[in-house]
């Protein structure tokens, strides 16, 4: 298990991770993931970790309605332009707006230069997400914003297939 829990090592460099990833109960479905796929060990244990879940920390509960982006993208929603709702019609954008700002705040309180975010999500979804007209290349609400602070996103679909930290694969 990556250790999240102990102090940050100075010579170690800090990732945000959606705390999905790490087994914690805050996915939409309450559905916990299993244990840290094997394949993402290698990167994230000489890692200083910090756990997000934008939606949970925007205010959402878990469990909680599946949640899609209108259109076209997270970059959309933040600059006004498209909402977040659930598949029954709820505007759930505020919370998602909220925790893309927590998630900014914590990478720049923890030094965070690099995150790896739950593929597909509405919120952490690197370069395909859920919107209205199903999966489109994009990111989520949460991605959107981490990209614009600066930092290099990966998903940890990115990650599984390789150790070296050159860039994503197709993003």
């Amino acid at each position: 298990m990556v250790p999240n829990d102990t102090p940050p090592k100075k010579d170690r460099e800090t990732w945000l991770v959606s705390a999905c990833l790490l087994g914690q109960n805050c996915r939409y479905n309450a559905e916990i993931l299993a244990e840290i796929p094997d394949e993402l060990l290698p990167v994230l244990n000489d890692k200083n970790v910090v756990p997000i879940c934008p939606e949970s920390e925007g205010g959402l509960p878990t469990p909680r309605p599946a949640a899609q982006i209108a259109g076209p993208s997270g970059e959309a929603v933040l600059d006004g332009q498209s909402h977040v709702t659930t598949h029954e019609g709820a505007d759930v954008t505020p919370a998602f707006l909220k925790g893309a700002a927590l998630a900014v705040n914590a990478a720049a309180n923890h030094g965070a230069t690099k995150a790896c975010l739950k593929a597909r999500s509405p919120s952490c979804g690197v370069g395909l997400t859920h919107t209205k007209s199903g999966l489109a290349q994009a990111n989520g609400v949460t991605a959107a914003a981490l990209h614009r602070a600066g930092l290099q996103l990966f998903t940890e679909e990115d990650l599984m297939g390789r150790i070296d930290e050159t860039g994503p694969k197709g993003h």
